[in-house]
């Protein structure tokens, strides 16, 4: 199986080799040193490694941060509420193209911010639903980029958990409302729970401050298991989750198996890129139903 973690690099070097791909060529003949603006909803240093994947892909292009490429890095450092503003400025600085990192709502605001700079994003959900391309095939305007499909996983996901914890009766779901993927993801969840016979809580949180509460309240209502959505916020809290999880001994499901080593207990991803059409899928599982202690499925990948 393929690490998620090497897949998402993948992707980041897919997003790179596009971003560089589109206008950057044409751009170059008209100035020394085209500019690319990256727009990300994390904060500097939260998956470093995927930056150095988009390095990666510029490299393959033939361009290089400093000799024949400039980049301006714009961080919203998980709130999301900045993004508008970084976008703007973005496009006030007359850049060739903007690449946008961290989900959805990074690749919202530039759409938002711009009808003619090309954009290209990478995506936790279906981009035609969320209005960011007009169909998969014939993308149309200003925006083309990378689908990972993640919250197709998500009734999945809970499928799953209830096969590793059987006596579950309430599974709490743990979202961020300022995320766009957040609606539809619950709808399909609440769907879902209905047919596997469970109960799920929702709770919201777009802080650290949210989390805390939100696990306070899951425990009071004593859930089996814990259902973490596809946010780039809630993946930055991937510490803070983790302590909390073994902490409390919750059995847990996430969107990427790289959660693993920072004690969740499965991960489920199946990304899928629009571009080649390529569909994988893997997941890490334990040999037997796990009790309710800190013991923690560990991957090889």
């Amino acid at each position: 199986m393929i690490c998620n973690r090497a897949r998402r690099r993948s992707f980041l070097t897919l997003l790179g080799t596009a971003t560089a791909a589109w206008p950057l060529a044409a751009r170059a003949q008209q100035r020394a040193m085209p500019v690319i603006g990256l727009l990300s909803t994390r904060a500097p240093g939260v998956d470093a490694h995927l930056l150095v994947a988009f390095h990666q892909g510029l490299r393959e292009t033939g361009y290089v941060e400093g000799q024949n490429v400039a980049i301006e890095y714009r961080f919203a450092n998980g709130q999301y509420d900045r993004l508008p503003a970084l976008a703007a400025d973005l496009v006030q600085r007359r850049v060739a193209v903007i690449g946008s990192m961290g989900g959805v709502p990074a690749a919202l605001a530039a759409k938002a911010a711009t009808a003619t700079i090309p954009v290209v994003f990478g995506s936790g959900g279906d981009p035609v639903q969320l209005g960011l391309v007009a169909s998969l095939n014939r993308p149309g305007g200003n925006l083309t980029g990378v689908s990972l499909l993640n919250t197709e996983l998500g009734p999945k996901r809970l499928e799953l958990l209830r096969e590793l914890v059987p006596t579950a009766t309430i599974v709490g779901v743990l979202l961020n409302p300022t995320n766009p993927l957040t609606e539809p993801l619950s709808k399909d969840l609440q769907v879902a729970a209905r047919t596997l016979g469970l109960q799920i809580h929702v709770a919201h949180a777009s802080t650290e401050r949210d989390i805390d509460a939100a696990f306070a309240t899951m425990l009071q209502l004593r859930v089996g298991g814990l259902l973490i959505g596809t946010d780039s916020f809630l993946t930055s809290q991937i510490e803070l989750l983790a302590g909390l999880t073994v902490r409390h001994a919750l059995p847990t499901i996430y969107q990427f198996s790289a959660s693993i080593p920072g004690g969740f207990l499965r991960a489920r991803s199946r990304p899928t890129c629009r571009s080649s059409r390529l569909r994988r899928s893997n997941s890490c599982s334990t040999s037997r139903p796990p009790r309710r202690s800190a013991s923690i499925c560990r991957c090889p990948f």
